[in-house]
């Protein structure tokens, strides 16, 4: 099962990780309401690798970045929920407006993001790309999206 960990925390992990000759995957997002997609595309991410890291907006990013009614679920939830899952190993959270700097600390060797992101898009490609690592835009699974749930929400009777 996955845990949840502080960036410092998280670094003192991966020595020994990358000792066994581990690849690391690192995915980020919001994953404010789960949805089939995120699953297909988290278990998809891990199978890069032998660790999938997931880094969280927490709910200061999420709003930024989202709006203001969002997150719906809050950051300690959304990671709990994450980490329950089989292929997550590690959950983190980033309060930047981007993960480049967790990213350039952590320097996976996979970095992951979903096809709604080209490849010249996914921020800290060149962190990864320089340090001989690889990048995947991976297609989505189609029909889902969190702000398509919250969408279909506002449209039900109330």
């Amino acid at each position: 099962m996955g845990r949840v960990l502080s960036l410092e925390n998280l670094l003192r992990e991966l020595p020994a990780r990358r000792a066994a000759r581990e690849r690391i995957v690192f995915t980020n997002g919001c994953y404010d309401l789960l949805h089939p997609g995120h699953v297909d595309l988290l278990e998809r991410s891990r199978a890069l690798g032998d660790a999938l890291i997931v880094a969280i907006n927490s709910d200061a990013g999420a709003r930024c970045l989202k709006g203001p009614t969002r997150p719906l679920v809050p950051q300690d939830e959304r990671a709990e929920l994450l980490a329950g899952l089989e292929c997550v190993d590690y959950v983190t959270f980033f309060d930047q407006p981007t993960p480049r700097e967790i990213i350039a600390q952590i320097l996976p060797d996979v970095l992951v993001k979903g096809g709604d992101w080209g490849l010249d898009a996914i921020v800290g490609r060149e962190e990864v790309e320089a340090a001989g690592g690889k990048v995947y835009s991976l297609e989505l699974l189609p029909g889902f999206s969190t702000t398509g749930i919250v969408e279909k929400i506002k449209q039900l009777p109330s």
